[in-house]
């Protein structure tokens, strides 16, 4: 049978039908749902475990960005629940599962940087959170319930050891107040048999209280001394096994930690053990979870095992009560990875979590659905990541780049892509970015300045101020790779620019080799933007502009009022755009003095581009707020969409938009939702 013809669909045509498609399927809870929804790419930093003890296959996990996620599968895929506080700096490193009522869940939090933290509870399975008023401000490092009796649960903070006996709903402090000793808990542990034993880690020496807390004694025989102790754990069928792991290696006990020995099989006492965990079946055999990989015992700790590579951090440990063949790890950069081998071997298991902070982008000119994104801080799990599908999926691609951050993306005319990281410029070739290995300081593109106002619109596009010296033609010897930074790159016809740590450079061979500009003020040089011949770039106080594609440049006046410079673009009109904590600016092309757009209220601006085939400027500002801001750059008139998100940058994608969050990897808009508030103009 004749099969009837379809017409088939271009790449950005499919990208809107996955949208559409795509709503059925991405899970965001309702406490957090947002217009824009989450698709990776699929990783970051993850935390901490939650254990439902009325369902192994229900486990939360706690991020170092302020979200709590859920899944219903053990680990398979993961659903956002909600944003403590609607804060982006929370680390959720602890998650209790009240065990007489699911829906009842404890997170203790704490700020990395900061002596801040608190402890949130939920008692509607996550979907909303109030703060504790006795452990408000409280920095908890440590925290888990007793087994014997779940309304007991004990804290550790930075100023001491807490404990509530009504499920986490009042607290007191149970260490002396104002402890020279007992401070920075940064582990706890409570006997499985009686909850008035417990032992506490502190950043320096472990200590243990036989009745609740009224009086604690130093359990530190055998320990190296001021070492600090990051997890203890307590043999629940034998509570005269202790575990606990420091600083200076891992030791037992086996008489109530009354006397500790070291367990040989772990070498280096400089990696951090930051997790133990017991198999729940076989309690011979302990996990450790080190700043190096993790390690197994099956032996009761006699002889250890590494079963993951050196490179992975690992924060905690899950092991299903159930089928512990089930591991789980919850890591910094690789996210969650997955083990059904009992810890032998693991994989990625990050469906549903994304956890990115996401600096740079680039759109493949000749196909526009392939998008190119870099990351930043995720080390050998970082890197570029690329999609070709309108930014609905994702795929690293990041061999070659040694683990190092991605700043700037650009594609030269030749199609190739370059790439500005926290180490060198980097071209991506057959699936593989080499470093590019020429670079000179003096040479080539030699320019010079023009103190004073911006030329007229109608000058030349050529012109060259008297004393100007245009980009030299004599041969140059072949220079050595750049290892600097590179903060951003932007491509004008065959020429790319980039800011760096040297300065501003220019490239005429598809990033193969680059040579410092000549001419251009001193400074360090942040952001860069281009548009046909214009090329604008910035310091944080100081802008130049170059109207014949950087052969002469101009120095340009900043807006009085803006303390900082944050953003730039051009439009294809000339108009220059700067953006910063007072808002923005613009000046008009052909015309000096930089006035704000009307009826546009925003501050904290921290990005800025300008799309050619809207004739739009986009611009998005940090917390302050989730609205996204678009200037047709014709009339002037404005609308603004409310993304739900804190956005990094916001790119337009055909009949769809895509965004980089602050910590959340990037969003897209949903096609059906065409929700612009109008601003007038």
């Amino acid at each position: 049978m004749k099969q009837p013809c379809v017409p088939a669909l271009s790449p950005l045509q499919r990208v809107r039908l996955l949208l559409l498609v795509g709503l059925v399927f991405v899970c965001v809870r309702p406490s957090s749902a947002a217009p824009w929804l989450p698709f990776g790419p699929f990783g970051g930093d993850a935390r901490s475990f939650g254990i439902d003890p009325s369902n192994h296959e229900h486990l939360y996990l706690g991020t170092l960005n302020g979200w709590i996620y859920e899944t219903q599968d053990r680990g398979t895929t993961w659903a956002r629940v909600a944003r403590l506080a609607l804060r982006d700096d929370l680390a959720l490193d602890h998650i209790l599962v009240d065990p007489s009522n699911p829906k009842h869940l404890l997170v203790g939090v704490w700020v990395p940087g900061s002596k801040e933290g608190g402890l949130y509870s939920s008692m509607d399975g996550g979907k909303s959170w109030t703060e504790n008023p006795d452990m408000k401000g409280e920095s908890i490092r440590s925290m888990t319930e007793s087994l014997s009796d779940s309304k007991v649960i004990v804290a550790g903070t930075l100023t001491g050891v807490y404990r509530s006996t009504d499920g986490g709903t009042h607290w007191k402090a149970i260490s002396p107040l104002g402890s020279t000793e007992i401070h920075e808990v940064e582990s706890i542990a409570i006997d499985p048999v009686n909850p008035a034993i417990i032992y506490a880690g502190t950043w320096h020496l472990p200590w243990k209280t036989v009745d609740g807390g009224e009086h604690w004694i130093n359990i530190k025989e055998g320990i190296i001394d001021d070492s600090d102790v990051f997890s203890i754990i307590v043999d629940p069928k034998s509570p005269s096994t202790v575990y606990a792991s420091a600083c200076s290696g891992i030791y037992k006990s086996d008489d109530f930690a009354a006397k500790f020995r070291k367990i040989q099989g772990i070498p280096s006492t400089a990696r951090r053990t930051r997790v133990l965990k017991q198999d729940p079946e076989q309690l011979a055999t302990v996990f450790a979870g080190t700043t190096e990989g993790l390690f197994r015992t099956t032996d009761e700790g006699k002889t250890w095992n590494r079963t993951t590579g050196p490179e992975v951090i690992v924060n905690d440990v899950y092991v299903d009560p159930k089928n512990s063949r089930r591991v789980l790890l919850a890591t910094d950069r690789g996210g969650v990875l997955a083990s059904d081998d009992g810890g032998a071997s693991f994989s990625p298991a990050n469906k549903g979590f994304v956890a990115r902070q996401v600096a740079a982008y680039a759109v493949d000119a000749r196909n526009p659905a392939t998008l190119y994104i870099g990351i930043l801080n995720d080390k050998e799990w970082g890197g570029v990541f690329t999609s070709d599908n309108g930014g609905l999926t994702w795929i690293q691609q990041s061999t070659g780049l040694g683990g190092r951050d991605v700043f700037g993306l650009a594609q030269a005319v030749d199609g190739t892509f370059v790439a500005g990281t926290s180490h060198g410029i980097f071209r991506l070739k057959d699936s593989m970015w080499t470093q590019v290995g020429d670079f000179r300081e003096t040479s080539a593109a030699a320019a010079t300045v023009k103190s004073g106002s911006v030329a007229k619109r109608n000058s030349s596009a050529r012109s060259v101020p008297t004393g100007a010296r245009r980009r030299s033609t004599l041969p140059v010897a072949k220079g050595e790779a750049f290892d600097g930074g590179v903060y951003g790159l932007a491509a004008d016809a065959n020429l790319i620019f980039a800011v760096s740590t040297k300065g501003l450079m220019i490239s005429p061979t598809s990033g193969e080799s680059w040579s410092l500009l000549e001419g251009v003020p001193n400074g360090m040089y942040r952001s860069v933007t281009t548009a046909k011949n214009l090329v604008l770039a910035a310091t944080l106080s100081s802008l130049v502009l170059s109207r014949d594609s950087g052969t002469t440049w101009t120095e340009i006046a900043k807006p009085d009022s803006l303390t900082q410079i944050a953003a730039v673009a051009l439009d294809d009109e000339g108009d220059l755009w700067v953006g910063g904590r007072e808002g923005l600016f613009v000046q008009r092309g052909g015309m000096e003095g930089w006035q704000n757009p009307p009826n546009l209220p925003i501050r904290d601006v921290n990005s800025l581009t300008y799309d050619r085939r809207t004739h739009q400027v986009i611009a998005t500002a940090n917390s302050t707020t989730t609205l996204i801001f678009a200037i047709h750059v014709p009339d002037f008139t404005t609308k603004s969409w409310d993304t739900g998100w804190h956005m990094r940058f916001v790119r337009v994608v055909g009949d769809h938009m895509v965004g980089a969050t602050l910590y959340d990897g990037m969003v897209l808009q949903p096609q059906m939702i065409e929700s612009p508030i109008p601003l007038g103009k």
